[in-house]
C-alpha cells in the first residue's frame, strides 16, 4: 500500500511531504513536481499572495537521477517569505520585545501577523481548534489548517500521476463546472489532451460561453467585496475494472474518493457520477446498462456511476465532483467574538483570493490521483514499476478472456 503525510504551516519555513510504497523505477524529476505546482497558482480570483510568494520545490530523499529507487519520496516546498515570519512563527522561544517590532511595511494588517489572534473567524478551523487543542492564539491553529498546506498535497499528487500513467496508462484530468450559481452547459468531458486549452482558461474550462459568465461572477463578487465557490470535476481516464472492493466500507473505492476529496479545504460536498441527479431518476434510467459495440468490445449505454459499481471501478471513465464553500476570509469582516474580553467583534481579515475553485480542480484531481495509486498498487503491486505493468498485464489479458475479446 502508499502510505502519505504532509507537514508544514502556511507561513512557516517550507511544506514537508512524504510518501512511502511507491516502487522503484518510476520516473520523476524536480520539474514534474514544479508544473504541478505551477498549475495550482493559475486561476481567475486568485489574490496577491500568489504574485511574490513563490514555491521552491526539492526532491529530498526517494529519487536518484530521475527515477524512484523504492524507498520514501521525500518532498520540501520553500517558503519564499520566510524571512518576514521567521520571528513570528520561530519554533525556537523568542524575547518578547521581538513580537513588538512591527512587521513587513508596517501596514495594518503585516503589523497583526505579531500580535495574539484571539478573534476566532467564521468558517475556518479557529474556534473549534482553540478549543480542543487548548489554545489562546488562534495562528496555532490557522497556520496548519490554512489551503497552502494543500501545495504538499499537489506535489504527492504530481507523483501518484506518475505512478498511475507509467504502469497502466490512467490519466486525469480536471476542470470547473461551477461557480457560484453558473453552471457550465456544455457536458462533454475532457481529455488530458485539453491540458494546455484548461490552464490557458482563466477559469479552467474548455466551455467559451461558461468562462465569460463564470469570470462576470467572479468579478462581480470581488467588486462587491465578497467571495464565491464553485464546483470542480475530476475526470480518471483508462482506469481498469476491478481497482477498490466491495468487502469492506474502507476499501471502497467511491468512499475513498469521497473521503479524499472532502478532506480539502473548503469542500462541503461530493458526488461521485450522477450523484443527486441520478436520485431523481427512475430506476429503468438511473443505470448503466452493458452492450457491445460493433468490434465486439463491452460497453455501457451510460455513465450514471461515474466508473464505479458496488466500490469497484468499472472500466469507465471515473468521474468525480467536489463542491467549494465561499472563500471564509471575507474583506467584509464578518462577525464574531473575541475570546479574551468575550465582547463582540469583527474576524480579522487577510488578503485572500476573491474565488478559490481554479486551483480546487487542480487539488482535486492530485488527491483523487492519490487514491487510484493506492487502489492500483493494492491490485497490481509490486516492487518495481516493471513488476507491477507485468501483474497488470496479465490481469488484464485476464478481464479480457472474461469479456470475450
Amino acid at each position: 500500500m502508499l502510505r502519505w503525510l504532509t507537514a508544514g504551516e502556511s507561513h512557516g519555513p517550507s511544506l514537508l511531504a512524504t510518501i512511502d510504497g511507491v516502487p522503484s523505477g518510476l520516473e520523476i524529476t524536480t520539474d514534474i513536481l514544479r508544473c504541478a505546482l505551477q498549475r495550482r497558482r493559475l486561476g481567475a480570483g486568485r489574490g496577491a499572495r500568489q504574485k511574490w510568494e513563490q514555491d521552491e520545490v526539492k526532491i529530498l530523499a526517494g529519487v536518484r537521477h530521475g527515477r524512484s529507487t523504492g524507498a520514501p519520496i521525500a518532498v520540501e516546498i520553500g517558503n519564499s517569505e520566510w524571512p518576514k515570519w521567521e520571528v513570528v512563527m520561530s519554533a525556537d522561544p523568542v524575547a518578547p520585545e521581538a513580537l513588538l517590532i512591527d512587521a513587513g511595511s508596517g501596514d495594518e494588517r503585516e503589523v497583526a501577523r505579531n500580535k495574539r489572534l484571539t478573534r476566532p473567524r467564521p468558517g475556518h478551523a479557529d474556534l473549534p481548534g482553540m478549543i480542543s487543542y487548548d489554545h489562546d492564539d488562534a495562528r496555532n491553529i490557522l497556520e496548519r489548517a490554512s489551503a497552502r498546506e494543500t501545495a504538499a498535497r499537489v506535489a504527492l499528487g504530481a507523483i501518484a500521476q506518475a505512478l498511475l500513467e507509467q504502469v497502466a496508462g490512467i490519466r486525469l484530468v480536471s476542470h470547473v463546472v461551477a461557480v457560484g450559481q453558473e453552471r457550465a452547459r456544455s457536458t462533454m468531458l475532457p481529455h488530458p489532451r485539453d491540458e494546455e486549452a484548461l490552464n490557458a482558461s482563466p477559469v479552467r474550462t474548455l466551455d467559451a460561453e461558461a468562462e465569460k459568465r463564470f469570470l462576470a461572477r467572479i468579478e462581480q463578487a470581488k467588486a462587491a467585496g465578497d467571495t464565491v465557490g464553485g464546483v470542480a470535476e475530476v475526470i480518471a481516464w483508462h482506469v481498469p475494472i476491478g481497482l477498490g472492493s466491495h468487502v469492506q466500507a474502507d476499501r471502497r473505492l467511491d468512499a475513498r474518493i469521497a473521503a479524499a476529496l472532502m478532506s480539502i479545504q473548503s469542500v462541503k460536498g461530493v458526488e461521485i457520477g450522477d450523484g443527486f441527479a441520478q436520485a431523481a431518476l427512475p430506476g429503468s434510467c438511473a443505470h448503466d446498462e452493458l452492450l457491445r459495440d460493433e468490434a465486439g468490445n463491452v460497453t455501457r449505454a451510460a455513465n450514471h456511476a461515474g466508473g464505479i459499481e458496488g466500490g469497484t471501478s468499472n472500466g469507465q471513465p471515473i468521474v468525480a465532483r467536489a463542491a467549494f464553500k465561499p472563500i471564509s476570509t471575507i474583506p467584509h469582516a464578518l462577525r464574531t467574538i473575541d475570546l479574551d474580553s468575550g465582547e463582540a467583534a469583527t474576524a480579522l481579515h487577510q488578503r485572500s483570493d476573491t474565488c478559490h475553485v481554479v486551483p480546487g480542480a487542480v487539488i482535486a484531481e492530485a488527491e483523487v490521483a492519490l487514491v487510484l495509486a493506492d487502489a492500483l498498487f493494492v491490485h497490481a503491486g509490486g516492487a518495481s514499476v516493471d513488476e507491477m505493468r507485468r501483474n497488470l498485464h496479465a490481469y488484464n489479458a485476464y478481464v479480457g478472456s472474461r469479456l470475450g475479446r
